[in-house]
């Protein structure tokens, strides 16, 4: 089966942990090399981030497990990419 390479997640979240907390303890799971974390929107009570997750073999179960430990939510799974290489987003007739 295809490796997990990247995944595009928008996640809602306590405002704690942080995003710096919630960025380094995803790193640290097998098989993710880097989190990157955008705040998309903070209220008085949850943020809404957008994490991209690469790394050469990332177990989905794990990394949503781990997420929903930290107090986070799942909204969406906005992209994923899977195989022997990351391939970047190249523009199509429809953008």
């Amino acid at each position: 089966m295809a490796q997990v390479r990247r995944v595009v997640l928008d996640v809602l979240k306590p405002h704690q942990p942080t995003t710096v907390e919630v960025a380094r303890t995803l790193s640290d799971l097998a098989g993710i090399e880097s989190v990157n974390a955008l705040l998309v929107e903070t209220d008085a009570e949850v943020q809404n981030l957008k994490l991209t997750v690469e790394g050469p073999a990332i177990e989905y179960e794990r990394l949503e497990a781990e997420i929903e430990r930290l107090g986070g939510t799942i909204h969406s799974i906005d992209g994923v990419v899977c195989g022997e290489y990351l391939i970047e987003d190249a523009p199509t007739p429809q953008d």
